[in-house]
C-alpha cells in the first residue's frame, strides 16, 4: 500500500473532529518528522478547542440550573455606550441555543475586533433570537446615562422575536415583569451575557462608523465616540456635532 504523502495527511487532518480518531492513532506510529509535526500542530488546535469548551461549560453556571427549572429560552442582556461622549447606547438581548454552543464567547472588551467580528457572525446564525435596543444622544441627555441604558435593554427584551421566560442582565435590573437577574461583570461570566456584549459592541461599532461619514472631525470610525486624544482635537478644533451628549463633559462646556 503505498505510504500517504505529507500533503496528504495534513489535508485529511484537517478535517477530523475527533482525537481519538484511528486515522490519528495510526498516524502516530509513523516516524516521519512530517507527520510527527503535523500531529503536534494537530493536538495544539485540539487542547484550545478542549479548553473553550471546558471555559463555555463553565460560564453556564448562571444558564444550567434555570434550563434545568424549565426556562428554555433565557436571555442575556448587556449594553454598549456608556462612557462615550457622543452617539447613542445600545442594548442587545440574545437568547442562546443549548443545542448550538458558540465556543469562545466572552466579555467583548477582551476580545480582538476579527475574533469579536466573527463570533457576532457565529452568534447571529446560531442564537435562537436577538433583540436591540436604540437610546440616542438627545434621551441620553434627558434621562441621564443610567436610565438611558435600563431603557435599551428593556427595547431589547421586547424586540426579541421568541419571549423569553428568565432575564439575566449586566450588573442591573430593568423594568420587565419577567424574573431576571443581575449579575456583576457578568459579560465575563455568563454566555448569554457575554453574546448579548459581543453583538451590541458590533451593532454600534456599525453606528459609529456610519456617523463617521456624517462628521468626519472626530474620529468615531476609529474611537466609536470615546474620549481620545483625537477626539478631543477635533471637538476643539469644530465644536460639537449633533449627535455629542449635552450633559457630557467636555462636551457640556460648549454649551454655557
Amino acid at each position: 500500500m503505498k505510504q500517504e504523502s505529507i500533503s496528504e495527511v495534513k489535508e485529511k487532518l484537517a478535517t477530523l473532529q475527533d482525537v481519538t480518531d484511528p486515522y490519528v492513532a495510526a498516524l502516530r506510529l509513523d516516524e516521519r518528522a512530517g507527520i510527527q509535526k503535523l500531529l503536534a500542530s494537530f493536538d495544539k488546535r485540539f487542547a484550545k478547542i478542549e479548553a473553550l469548551k471546558e471555559k463555555y461549560q463553565a460560564m453556564l453556571r448562571f444558564e444550567t440550573p434555570l434550563l434545568a427549572q424549565g426556562h428554555r429560552f433565557i436571555a442575556g442582556i448587556d449594553e454598549v455606550g456608556r462612557g462615550p461622549l457622543a452617539g447613542p447606547v445600545v442594548a442587545c438581548a440574545v437568547i442562546l441555543s443549548p443545542e448550538n454552543p458558540v465556543y469562545g464567547l466572552d466579555d467583548s472588551k477582551k476580545l480582538s475586533a476579527k475574533k469579536r467580528g466573527e463570533l457576532f457572525l457565529e452568534i447571529r446564525d446560531k442564537a435562537v433570537a436577538i433583540g436591540i435596543g436604540v437610546v440616542n444622544h438627545d434621551e441620553i441627555d434627558r434621562l441621564n446615562i443610567y436610565q438611558a441604558s435600563r431603557q435599551a435593554m428593556l427595547m431589547a427584551v421586547n424586540d426579541l422575536a421568541v419571549p423569553p421566560s428568565y432575564l439575566l442582565l449586566d450588573a442591573m435590573l430593568i423594568d420587565s415583569p419577567l424574573p431576571q437577574e443581575k449579575i456583576i461583570k457578568g459579560d465575563a461570566q455568563s454566555v448569554s451575557i457575554a453574546a448579548a456584549s459581543i453583538v451590541a459592541k458590533e451593532m454600534r461599532d456599525d453606528l459609529m462608523r456610519e456617523c463617521h461619514q456624517l462628521y468626519p472631525h472626530y474620529g468615531f470610525d476609529k474611537n466609536a465616540g470615546y474620549g481620545t486624544k483625537e477626539h478631543l482635537a477635533g471637538l476643539e478644533k469644530y465644536g460639537p456635532c449633533e449627535i455629542h451628549r449635552r450633559s457630557f463633559r467636555p462636551v457640556s462646556e460648549y454649551f454655557k
